[in-house]
This record gives C-alpha cells, structure tokens and sequence, in this order.
C-alpha cells in the first residue's frame, strides 16, 4: 500500500510585506521556501479565509519559492472586512500585482474551495502566466451550487447544523438566506452583525470536513475571523461572484496546454463534485482524483496525500 503524502515540516518566510493595491486596500503577503525556486502563488478559501502558516507546508521549500497573500480585507490585509472595491475582478488584477513583485514571468497557480474559483477566473483571464494550476474542491460558484449549499441541499444532510444557520433569520425571510443575511451583515447593529457572521461561518466550519472536527469547528466560531470570513464570503456570492451564469465551465477552453491536477472529495458538501467531473470533462491536460471517504477540507488523508504529490510533480528539479 503507497504511504500517504503528509505536508512538508514548518517553515517560516523569508520575506513578509504589505502592497498597497489601490482602492484604500492594503495585501499581506509572505515568501516562503528558496528564492528563485519554482514559483508559485497560493490562493486561500473563503472568500474571507486568509492564510495559515499549514498553507506554507503544501509545498517542498527546496523546490519552491511560493507566495502566499491575504485577499482584500481579510487575515492581515487591510482594512479589515471591507467589502469595498472588493470583488472577484479586484483580485485577479491583485494576483497579477503580486506576480509584479516576484518578478516572474509565469507561476503555478494553487487554489483550493473559493480559491479554486479565483485561480480559474485569473487562468483563464492571464493564461500565458500559468506554468501549472492545482485545484482543491472546485467551485464555479453558480447559482445552482450557491443554492445547494446556502438554501436547500445540504441542509438535507446536516440538519441540525441547518438549525443553527437558519437561526438569525427571521422564518419569513428564510426563502433567500444569502440576502437575508447580507442584511444583517451589512447593517448597523454591530451585536446582531456579530451573530449572524458567527451562525454563518459555523455553518461552514461543521460541514466541510467527512466526519465531525472539533478543532475546524472552533477555529471559525472566532468573532475577528467570522466578520471578514461572513461579510465578504455573503458580499461575493450575494452577487454571485461577478460571474456569468456557468462562466468557468464555459471558458475552460482557455485552460488548453496548462498541465494542472484537480482534487476533489467525493462527499464534498459545499461543492458538488459534478462540477469537477465537468472541468476534468473541459481540461483534459489534467490529472483528476475524485477521493473517496473525503469531503471538502484539504487537511483530509486523501485529499492531502493528492495535493502534495502535484506540487511536487510540478517543482522544477
């Protein structure tokens, strides 16, 4: 039986910096591993997530010189939880910035859940600045797959979680969660904000992962983390993430001669893994790996193992 692939031992960046990207918004960014390796960007969660120090260990510090960054107000980056000048466009001009700053020509894009959205969106706007692209938990953030997750499917699997998400809504407005709780989150009663940004992120924090986690689960019901992670996640998907209805899917053609691997669980509640099926359908240039026993979370075995093996696949040497 192989061994599964674990993450690489903790390492800390070499460089760390602010770049002011305009709008009023300042990017947290760090590199990590060995100047002038394989670059790489990495795209977080969310949207709303930020990044963590684990994100660093996905790849070989040897064989990389990766760039990770906090998008537009949330982790690090400031101001925080601002939804202004923040939308799906804004941050692929950021990426394009921040490849300024590396000073490379082309990178491999790894982008997992919302950031497997964003590394799409970027790939197919700036195709010749791809080497590679690494995909975890795909989302073309459609209204069917926002619907599944936010109005009626999960719900069916979790619910007594469901309970708790629905529970800051008022009954008669439960008929469009994503604009009730945009009122909320955009209003002016900073306690009812507070809840509500903490009901929405615990949603996602119990519901991801194949079997319960309590540690996943503790680390979003944190107020600071909640209010970006709630405000801006709603913000984008209130407004379905400035896509075309299918956008994605429909100009994956654009991926043509991008060596790339999509990892995907196959109980993955927020992402329907249909949807993965039809980009592998799409990209035929990459690797694909439906998980079996594994939901949404890239810390699960599987989905783990998978990852590592890509970014080592695709370092230089």
């Amino acid at each position: 039986m192989t061994e599964l692939r674990t993450l690489y031992p903790e390492i800390d960046p070499y460089e760390t910096g602010m770049l002011d990207v305009g709008d009023g918004h300042t990017l947290y960014y760090e590199r990590c591993g060995t100047p002038g390796a394989t670059p790489a960007v990495f795209l977080h969660g969310g949207p709303g997530g930020g990044i963590s120090p684990s994100h660093r260990r996905l790849f070989d510090p040897a064989r990389y010189d990766v760039l990770l960054f906090d998008q537009r107000g949330c982790g690090r980056s400031t101001p925080h939880a601002s939804l202004e000048a923040n939308t799906t466009w804004h941050l692929v001009d950021d990426i394009e910035r921040l490849r300024a700053v590396v000073g490379v020509e082309r990178w491999l894009v790894f982008g997992g859940s919302w950031g497997s959205t964003l590394a799409l969106a970027y790939t197919e706007t700036h195709p010749i600045r791809v080497s590679a692209l690494i995909l975890r938990g795909v989302y073309t953030a459609t209204p069917a797959e926002l619907a599944w997750y936010y109005q009626f499917g999960v719900s069916e699997m979790f619910p007594d979680k469901w309970a708790g998400f629905v529970a800051p809504i008022p009954p008669a407005e439960r008929g469009d969660m994503i604009q009730a709780y945009r009122r909320l989150l955009t209003g002016d009663d900073e306690p009812a904000k507070l809840e509500a940004a903490k009901a929405w992120t615990i949603w996602e924090g119990e519901t991801i992962t194949l079997l319960p986690d309590p540690a996943m689960s503790a680390a979003f019901q944190d107020g600071h983390f909640a209010l970006a992670f709630a405000r801006i996640e709603n913000h984008f998907f209130a407004d379905d993430a400035w896509l075309e209805d299918g956008q994605l899917l429909r100009d994956a053609g654009r991926l043509a001669g991008i060596p790339g691997t999509i990892v995907h669980g196959r109980y993955d509640m927020p992402c329907p893994a249909r949807y993965a099926y039809a980009l592998h359908k799409a990209w035929p240039e990459a690797d694909f790996h439906l998980i079996e026993g594994a939901g949404h979370a890239y810390s699960e075995p599987g989905i783990l193992d998978q990852l590592i093996r890509a970014t080592d696949r695709f370092a230089r040497g």
